[in-house]
């Protein structure tokens, strides 16, 4: 007897960037699976029962949401942002992967979500209007020393960068870092975007060059977007600016 794993990405926070898909998905399943803060915004039903777990322990979360999917139960993982952008999407396939055939014979779809470098950009104009790369600057799953080379080749390579996982309590040190890999490349007026819970209540978003970059500005719950060589700052008094990088580059066909 198998049932369905939906794996769904409650967006960046604001309720209103859940995709009617994700809503769906969330409306049909009986067990919820998910890092705690992320299942509490979801308003179930008494008839709907949640397991809560720690943020690190994404795999043993996976297996475990397998295990009651494959006992027949519908099954929903939960993410915020979109699930498979350094979410539980990733999680559950390497868990698929290396886990028990009965596995394999489980339904099992993804709903795309609205990710964290989306809702940013979406606030303070269009960055990402061009080449871009997404970076998590956590070395929990991954070298430091693949992390700074990766970010030295998208920089030279002329890529805007979202960081993800830029800095937390333990890893205090590494957006720092990163700046510095990025001085000696890009231009010291790029612009860099703080953008902290775009979306939520309390909201925050910064705007500096990379020459004055401060980490300490950010927390857990900002996503860092850098800009590339092209990136641009429209300033509109008594308005927000407006960052974007233009879709055309010179040199290019017309």
């Amino acid at each position: 007897m198998s049932g369905r794993l939906t794996i769904v990405g409650t967006g960046p926070g604001d309720p209103r960037q859940t995709t009617p898909e994700a809503l769906e998905a969330i409306a049909a399943a009986s067990h919820f699976f998910g890092y705690g803060p992320y299942l509490d915004r979801l308003s179930l039903r008494p008839d709907q029962k949640r397991v809560a777990s720690d943020n690190r322990e994404e795999l043993d979360r996976a297996k475990a949401a397998l295990d009651h999917a494959a006992q027949g139960a519908d099954v929903c993982v939960v993410s915020g942002g979109d699930p498979g952008v350094f979410a539980m999407a990733a999680a559950v396939c390497e868990a698929i992967d290396h886990g028990p055939a009965l596995w394999r014979d489980i339904d099992f779809r993804v709903t795309p979500g609205v990710t964290a470098m989306l809702a940013v950009a979406a606030r303070i104009g269009a960055p990402l209007g061009h080449d871009f790369c997404a970076i998590s600057l956590s070395d929990n799953l991954k070298p430091w020393e693949i992390i700074t080379r990766r970010l030295a080749l998208v920089a030279q390579a002329g890529l805007v960068i979202a960081l993800y996982n830029p800095i937390s309590k333990a890893r205090p040190w590494q957006l720092g870092a990163a700046f510095e890999v990025l001085r000696p490349i890009l231009p010291a007026q790029t612009p860099v975007i703080f953008g902290r819970a775009a979306g939520r209540a309390d909201e925050r978003m910064r705007v500096m060059p990379l020459c004055e970059a401060d980490a300490s500005v950010a927390d857990m719950a900002t996503c860092v977007i850098i800009g590339s060589p092209e990136t641009r700052i429209i300033a509109r008094p008594g308005r927000d600016d407006l960052v974007y990088t233009p879709r055309f580059l010179p040199g290019a066909a017309t």
